[in-house]
């Protein structure tokens, strides 16, 4: 065979295995381009009666990665004391990166942003805000108790009733998931409540027989992220 077609054969079956992957490879690993950004945890401290939160870094926060279309991640990584993360050697593409944020119920969420890659190029995704799990999502229910205080049918004076124990339980339910004391200035508060219906209620005292009973009021949270107020005060017989 002549040499010179021997050649040319050889270079074009030599051109077509290079352009075979050009063609053929999607989004993933193997070229030179860098996929980067930032995990932020927004926390919720307890005791925080108006629904502050704090934002702070995410550390050691597994990010992971999918390519294209595909179904499941390709790979993940775990974030830096300053919440950022970058995954390297990625072809060009869309690539969606997610974190996990946990929910009041405990469960996962995944947030999620998704980019497209050019070439040899760094795409920068925005950033993650994730949740701790704590008051996220949730709403407060605060009152007030107000007492007037007795010692054997005598009235002894009155004043916000601190220290005195409140209860709360679902609407239709008998026993309470919680309970708090009040403070100083006569408030008391529930936190981290879910949307629904319930029942909030507290001890007070017959003057007469001195025997306790209670007295309820029934509050709807509709909506996640608010402070609800009772529509009255409590005003309760303290026996002393």
């Amino acid at each position: 065979m002549d040499m010179s077609k021997v050649f040319k054969l050889l270079f074009a079956l030599f051109a077509a295995v290079l352009l075979l992957p050009s063609c053929n490879k999607g989004p993933g690993e193997g070229g030179t381009g860098t996929v980067q950004g930032k995990v932020m945890l927004v926390h919720h401290p307890d005791d925080n009666f108006n629904l502050t939160s704090d934002t702070m870094a995410a550390a050691k926060t597994d990010v992971f990665i999918v390519y294209g279309d595909e179904n499941y991640f390709g790979d993940d990584v775990e974030t830096g004391a300053d919440g950022g993360y970058q995954f390297e050697y990625l072809l060009p593409g869309d690539y969606t990166v997610y974190a996990y944020s946990i929910l009041p119920s405990g469960e996962k969420m995944a947030v999620s942003e998704t980019v497209t890659l050019s070439r040899g190029a760094v795409a920068k995704v925005p950033t993650l805000y994730i949740h701790d799990g704590k008051a996220y999502g949730t709403s407060i229910v605060k009152g007030r108790v107000y007492a007037s205080y007795w010692h054997n049918g005598t009235y002894r004076g009155e004043g916000w009733a601190c220290e005195h124990r409140v209860y709360i339980r679902r609407l239709g339910e008998d026993i309470p998931f919680d309970d708090t004391r009040v403070g100083p200035d006569g408030y008391f508060a529930f936190q981290k409540l879910l949307q629904g219906e319930y029942e909030v209620y507290t001890v007070s005292d017959d003057i007469n027989t001195e025997i306790p009973g209670f007295v309820f009021q029934s509050i709807s949270v509709d909506e996640a992220g608010q402070i609800y107020e009772l529509a009255e005060q409590f005003e309760v017989v303290i026996n002393i």
